[in-house]
């Protein structure tokens, strides 16, 4: 993987950390600050799935990349509301039960192995793709390492415990970014299941977090993200 792949999967996978950093040490992000994020990231990925991701695999593999992307979008509600029996972004004030906060983590460990995955790939097409991923990818990161950890605290997990369950997540990503160029078969589908992945995560998954929530800062935030992926976009073409 290229030095600008590593270095921007490495921060990425920091995220993961920090989110669970936030909860194991018991510091607490307030819940609109975290719904704002969340609708921010949503709009930024559901954007650069479908102007970037979805475009470029259909590039590559022609009608073919539809039973990709597909694929992915399928992958990640079966691994995160099909075999896991509860999950949602952002803090956990519930209790759950060791199997929910484990079987939340394999879900986990799959999505954010793909988003070293979505990393690599947009990297290995453009930088101008691979930043633009990477932000997508770094907005929800945090959110993602909240929820865990605050699984697995709301399981009986030790802090500790907790905060391994977040790092696993990092090292998923920084897993799957270095796979993309050393195992074949994902460098050539990777981008194309990345995109399925990442229309999912910001539709499916992040949409309905604030979606039916009667606050104009909330939807005012999802299209801000939509529209941070505009500016995003010209800068980094600008740039490049």
């Amino acid at each position: 993987m290229n030095g600008q792949a590593v270095a921007y999967t490495l921060v990425a996978a920091g995220a993961n950390l920090l989110g669970a950093a936030a909860v194991a040490s018991r510091s607490r992000w307030t819940a609109t600050a975290l719904e704002k994020l969340i609708a921010l990231s949503a709009g930024f990925m559901v954007s650069v799935a479908l102007l970037d991701l979805v475009p470029e695999a259909i590039t590559q593999h022609g009608p073919s990349a539809g039973i990709l992307i597909l694929g992915g979008f399928l992958l990640v509600h079966l691994t995160q509301h099909t075999l896991t029996p509860h999950f949602h972004f952002g803090e956990e004030v519930h209790k759950v039960t060791k199997t929910v906060s484990r079987s939340a983590l394999v879900g986990l460990l799959l999505h954010t192995f793909v988003d070293g995955v979505a990393i690599a790939s947009g990297f290995a097409v453009g930088t101008s793709l691979g930043v633009l991923v990477f932000v997508a990818i770094l907005l929800h990161k945090l959110p993602e390492g909240l929820a865990i950890s605050s699984l697995f605290l709301a399981a009986g997990s030790t802090r500790a415990r907790a905060l391994a369950a977040g790092a696993s997540l990092g090292l998923a990503t920084v897993i799957g970014g270095l796979m993309t160029e050393t195992v074949g078969t994902i460098g050539t589908y990777g981008l194309a299941v990345a995109a399925g992945v990442t229309l999912y995560v910001g539709a499916s998954n992040l949409v309905p977090e604030f979606q039916a929530k009667r606050d104009w800062k909330l939807q005012a935030s999802f299209f801000g993200g939509c529209v941070l992926y505009f500016v995003a976009r010209n800068l980094i073409g600008m740039a490049l």
